[in-house]
């Protein structure tokens, strides 16, 4: 048996020839700072120093480390911190936490090569990029990356003062964060679940009997429905529990099923065809996924298609009149076109994962979830446990994006494995099921026609929309078409096409790309058939006071960046802009209690912090009403036991804790008054410190009541300018969503400017303005952290992102990070972040949420852009090389 020196200590390694360096890490030594996800030295979560160069230890053989050192993220810096983690600190170069390890091993290490050869120069902006090119962030923490790496190699983090903006960012830069994936408790067993390799089938006969006849096999369990059939690839069968991970996937291989293959259909174009297999029998219908932020609204089936749902429409019949009268008439200003998008994958790096133990009666589960109570809730329900015996604890999460809202499989079989086995068991998601049965933003096919009138106003819109689902329903695209740009009459009609595909989720913004991407390319159309600028003619048709504002901002955005009037040559620039919005959410019911113990001030509440800074938004929302600096303040989230939060969706964290938090700060202030015994000494800096360290333990609590009558000009409630049927949405919404939703219209503008190579078809993205009106902003630095983060993710919708499958058998093809492309370092433009902070008064505290707005507009005006250098009008994401160059070669044939 060899060994090795990690941060400092010597470490025996295993005999297995076979053993990875990360298991050595992660397992035998309990080092959970460094991350698996990959699997594949993609991401670089992995990543350790060996002898101090940078390593993947996913990659490594453990073999390969024996007499040599190791420095995990744990041994950086030490107790005063590289200088590398002050200036992520200091920058937010992080969100969710769970890449930062990765990315501060590499960074240090290339901080410390560059200042042994460059003393204290600034890196320029593409070396970060070369030095950290092996590293990915879903959350699109990049560009504070960039900051952070070059004021750190250019040594202004050499001293010890920071102030970092988020509160948990210390345990995040070090490793210290625990995710569900490091829980480990003592006799835990490792699940795994078995999926059908068929893309339709009824299970006959389910033999678990040689599974459990291996030793180590602790539990197994069937995971099928009562009609005992799988719809899709990856479909769970059943599930066992082991002593390790080798061992169940031995017991997985050698379960015996027989089956029954049923004809099955695969993707969009072919499940609507009239003969297609029926993928859901009326019967079945309601074991269908779910890929809205809520419940939908009823709608007719007819074979795979369900639709259309059309509530939001607005005197159709005259939208069709005008529109076939436009046609018949060959109106030049009509635009029509067909746009298709591309799947999205959520590709969290933190995986599902769950980690059940029964202790008698009661159940504790570690979750990387999206909802802390709402989960809880669900668990009670389905195990029979009453709501006090089940406790869902969430510490930190490594990102979710919609798809970690609900009670998954893996917490299932999870706590059923736990019951059996009577042990604590862990399941967490290889990156194959990540990237396979998780969820994805729903591909689509939108169909569009806009008509302006002779007076330049819009007439008629028709928006139809066809959602590539999988197995789920519930899709909503056209019908967010009702809520910008007013016309006379709008058609708006939404289908789901199921078929034998894993089921969609909702994931940021729901719905919102595929509209925009189609709607804001239509509007730039009929701009240049105008002959009228693309800002002015939105100012002209949208008449809500949010986006008017940050269309004057855009407005001189725009005169400051707008392309050549013409252009020649291999490489071509382009200057687009595109509009988005997002509905204002709040959670009903929703609870902080703020109490002073032993001189400290606590805040409580169960919601979760997912990478948007929940923790933060609280302590800096108490820390400004009584005078302090937010690290005062302790913030405890992440259980279930506290009183009830909102969960991490659709952008309404922000929007239902902070007026509970204000609230509750007033009753507190009120408490601790009457339990002075003297006032603070006169001519204080800080009377409430003074007043809270002489406080006796106190505790107040409040819950989110309704927002304020009365509203700033132009403000009103979306749900009425959508009329009758929207006021019925948002009455289902509150009755079977238990989310509100309020007056005003989160709002984002953004203006982008592309570089085209009409030779080989790469896209670059130089430089974006993204202009955002949410309120007041409660921690400006997450603010803008999540602001980028989200156009990041949206130039990823735009560009690259793109499921495969295997048309015959149902088979996801890019089920690794090496296959399946998110954006970036390289890919990462320098972004400015506006943020319009009116609009919001009658909101106690004045914030909305951020992280669905901000992603909305991006895929559109990244193809408003390229048209605008290249003359072309791409119709379909990604915007791949190959299309470019397909649609360039058209023109010139032409």
């Amino acid at each position: 048996m060899g060994t090795m020196t990690i941060n400092g200590r010597i470490e025996p390694l295993p005999d297995d020839p076979d053993a990875l360096l990360i298991d050595v890490v992660r397992d035998a030594l309990k080092l959970t700072g460094t991350k698996l996800v990959c699997g594949a030295g993609v991401c670089g979560a992995c990543t350790v120093l060996l002898d101090g160069v940078p390593v993947v230890s996913c990659l490594m053989p453990a073999r390969n480390a024996a007499d040599r050192s190791v420095t995990t993220v744990e041994g950086i810096g030490g107790p005063q911190l590289h200088p590398v983690q002050k200036a992520f600190m200091a920058h937010d170069a992080l969100q969710c936490g769970f890449c930062t390890p990765g990315f501060i091993v590499e960074a240090a290490a290339f901080h410390d090569r560059w200042r042994a050869g460059a003393a204290a120069a600034t890196p320029s902006r593409e070396e970060i990029g070369a030095a950290l090119s092996g590293h990915l962030c879903r959350c699109g923490a990049y560009d504070g990356i960039f900051r952070a790496v070059a004021e750190a190699c250019a040594g202004r983090f050499d001293g010890d003062a920071i102030v970092s903006p988020r509160v948990e960012a210390r345990e995040k830069v070090t490793g210290l964060a625990k995710f569900t994936v490091d829980i480990h408790h003592d006799g835990q067993l490792e699940g795994m679940i078995l999926r059908s390799h068929l893309a339709h089938a009824k299970i006959v006969e389910l033999d678990l009997a040689p599974a459990r006849a291996i030793p180590g096999v602790m539990a197994a369990i069937s995971l099928l429905g009562d009609d005992r059939i799988v719809r899709y690839v990856g479909d769970p069968i059943a599930a066992v529990a082991a002593a390790d991970r080798q061992t169940a996937s031995a017991a997985i291989a050698v379960i015996r099923i027989v089956s029954e293959g049923l004809p099955s259909v695969l993707g969009l174009d072919a499940a609507r065809q009239p003969d297609a297999p029926v993928v859901f029998e009326k019967s079945s219908r309601k074991k269908a996924g779910n890929v809205s932020e809520g419940a939908g609204s009823p709608a007719p089936w007819k074979g795979n298609v369900r639709g259309p749902s059309a509530a939001f429409s607005h005197k159709t019949k005259k939208a069709r009149n005008w529109l076939d009268a436009a046609r018949k008439a060959q109106n030049p200003l009509l635009v029509e076109g067909t746009f298709r998008t591309g799947t999205q994958q959520h590709a969290c790096l933190e995986p599902h994962a769950t980690v059940a133990r029964f202790d008698g009666d009661r159940l504790t589960v570690h979750v990387s979830t999206q909802a802390v109570f709402h989960l809880m809730e669900l668990i009670a329900k389905r195990t029979k446990l009453g709501r006090d015996k089940v406790t869902v604890i969430a510490d930190h999460v490594g990102g979710g994006f919609g798809s970690k809202s609900s009670l998954g499989m893996e917490t299932i079989a999870a706590i059923e494995l736990a019951r059996e086995a009577k042990a604590p068991v862990r399941i967490a998601f290889d990156r194959h099921e990540e990237l396979s049965v998780t969820g994805y933003r729903p591909a689509a096919e939108v169909k569009i026609a806009l008509l302006p009138s002779e007076a330049g106003d819009l007439q008629a819109l028709s928006l139809t929309a066809y959602a590539d689902t999988g197995a789920a329903v519930n899709s909503t695209i056209a019908a967010l078409a009702r809520l910008i740009y007013p016309a006379k009459a709008k058609e708006l009609a939404d289908f789901d096409v199921i078929s034998n595909l894993p089921p969609g989720a909702a994931f940021r913004g729901p719905g919102g790309p595929p509209m925009a991407f189609a709607l804001e390319q239509a509007i730039d159309e009929a701009a240049l058939r105008m002959k009228v600028d693309p800002i002015a003619l939105r100012k002209r048709w949208d008449p809500d006071p949010n986006r008017q504002r940050l269309y004057d901002w855009a407005s001189e955005v725009w005169r400051t960046v707008k392309s050549p009037a013409s252009q020649t040559g291999r490489y071509r620039r382009g200057v687009g802009v595109a509009t988005g919005y997002w509905l204002y959410l709040w959670q009903p019911g929703s609870k902080v209690e703020l109490a002073v113990k032993g001189g400290r001030l606590i805040a409580s509440t169960a919601i979760q912090d997912i990478g948007t800074g929940s923790r933060t938004v609280i302590a800096n929302t108490v820390a400004h009403e009584f005078g302090l600096d937010p690290h005062e303040i302790e913030v405890r989230i992440g259980d279930s036991r506290l009183p009830e939060g909102p969960g991490s969706g659709g952008s309404r964290t922000t929007a239902s804790v902070i007026p509970p938090t204000l609230l509750a700060v007033q009753k507190l202030k009120a408490a601790i008054e009457r339990s002075a015994k003297q006032p603070p000494i006169p001519g204080s800096n800080a009377p409430w410190r003074e007043l809270i360290a002489a406080s006796p333990d106190l505790s107040e609590s409040a819950e989110r009541p309704e927002d304020g009558k009365r509203l700033e000009p132009g403000i009103r409630s979306p749900l009425k300018q959508a009329g009758y049927m929207g006021m019925i949405f948002g009455w289902m919404m509150r009755r079977f969503s238990n989310m509100a939703i309020g007056a005003g219209v989160p709002s984002s503008v953004q203006v982008i400017e592309v570089e085209v190579d009409t030779w080989l078809g790469h896209v670059r993205v130089l430089q974006v303005h993204t202009g955002i009106a949410v309120g007041k902003i409660a921690a400006p630095a997450l603010a803008r952290s999540q602001a980028a983060g989200s156009v990041i993710q949206g130039i990823g919708y735009a560009l690259y992102e793109a499921r495969e499958i295997d048309s015959r058998s149902g088979e996801i093809l890019t089920a690794g990070m090496e296959d399946y492309r998110i954006p970036g370092m390289s890919d990462t433009p320098p972004i400015d972040v506006h943020f319009d902070e009116g609009g919001f008064d009658h909101v106690l505290g004045g914030s909305v949420g951020i992280g669905e707005v901000a992603t909305v507009p991006t895929s559109p005006a990244v193809a408003n852009a390229i048209c605008n250098a290249t003359g072309i009008r791409l119709t379909e994401l990604p915007i791949r090389p190959d299309r470019l160059i397909a649609a360039l070669n058209k023109r010139t044939a032409a």
